[in-house]
């Protein structure tokens, strides 16, 4: 049903084992996912913290651009605004800052901003592949249209537990490699590391669930616009727990993300609602002709 996009199987393709096309689907998805968030870690080391989140969050963009030739989405204004004016705010919040306390950028930004380019290239190319690993998913892991939204959360979870598994029975073989080479020592981690990351694991994993499932139920541009929403909720819980004070930058960023998205949404419902008048029309003329 997956691989044919159809809710109505054929005979011959009703006998067919589902279990190759699971295999290559996941480990192309799941592959595209790891280099675009490893991208990040690398280039965490080479460009400044700003390029890096407003690079790395055009996502939503990239996502877009992937979804009209491989969805058969159509080149709407009101998405392209909302997605511009999603941008935009990560843009006013990752640049608009300034340095905290008013603090110049130590040695250590300065070093890093020297690789700037390369560091952007980087980050550059796995926002490209996570728009693309967001529209992959969408075209060749999520059920047809018409199925139930019960089945398609059930079928998004049974998803991203695949790509779990792909990841710890597949993608853990360069780990000891690097290791005995010496280019990346790893070890477990201990004590308040070892629950730190057992927290941010389980949230990731909450994270990345009800993300594919919003991806199955509505759109990977609606999607990634969503994800966007993380980085006001993040300087809002930093002035909360840490006491941190929200910039201005800050707050006009975040609310231009929320205004995004709420636009976005309501793009996203004309458009899932035009497409159900028009199965239920086409439907409509079926019945006819067959009378």
């Amino acid at each position: 049903m997956v691989e044919s996009q159809d809710l109505h199987l054929t005979a011959r393709e009703s006998h067919k084992s589902p279990i190759r096309y699971i295999i290559r689907t996941i480990a192309l998805i799941t592959s595209a996912l790891t280099i675009a968030g490893g991208s990040w870690y690398v280039a965490v080391n080479l460009t400044t913290g700003s390029d890096l989140t407003a690079i790395y969050n055009c996502s939503a963009f990239f996502a877009y651009a992937f979804s009209i030739p491989l969805l058969n989405d159509k080149l709407r204004f009101d998405k392209v605004f909302s997605v511009g004016i999603a941008i935009i705010g990560v843009i006013i919040v990752a640049y608009g800052g300034g340095h905290p306390g008013g603090i110049p950028p130590s040695e250590t930004e300065s070093t890093k901003a020297s690789n700037r380019a390369l560091g952007n290239i980087i980050i550059g190319v796995g926002s490209i592949l996570y728009g693309l690993y967001e529209v992959l998913y969408k075209r060749l892991a999520c059920p047809p249209e018409g199925t139930s939204p019960g089945r398609g959360v059930i079928f998004a979870n049974t998803i991203a537990s695949l790509i779990g598994a792909f990841t710890l029975l597949v993608l853990w073989i360069p780990l000891p490699i690097l290791h005995v080479l010496g280019w990346e020592r790893f070890e477990w981690p201990h004590g308040e590391a070892g629950w730190l990351l057992f927290i941010s694991t389980l949230s990731n994993a909450t994270f990345s669930g009800s993300f594919l499932v919003l991806i199955s139920l509505t759109s990977p541009v609606l999607s990634s616009v969503a994800a966007l929403l993380t980085i006001f909720i993040v300087a809002l819980v930093d002035w909360k727990l840490n006491d941190k004070r929200l910039s201005g930058a800050s707050i006009t960023g975040g609310i231009l993300i929320i205004i995004a998205f709420l636009l976005l949404s309501w793009s996203t419902y004309r458009e899932m609602d035009e497409e159900r008048r028009r199965r239920l029309e086409e439907e409509g003329s079926d019945e006819e002709s067959d009378e």
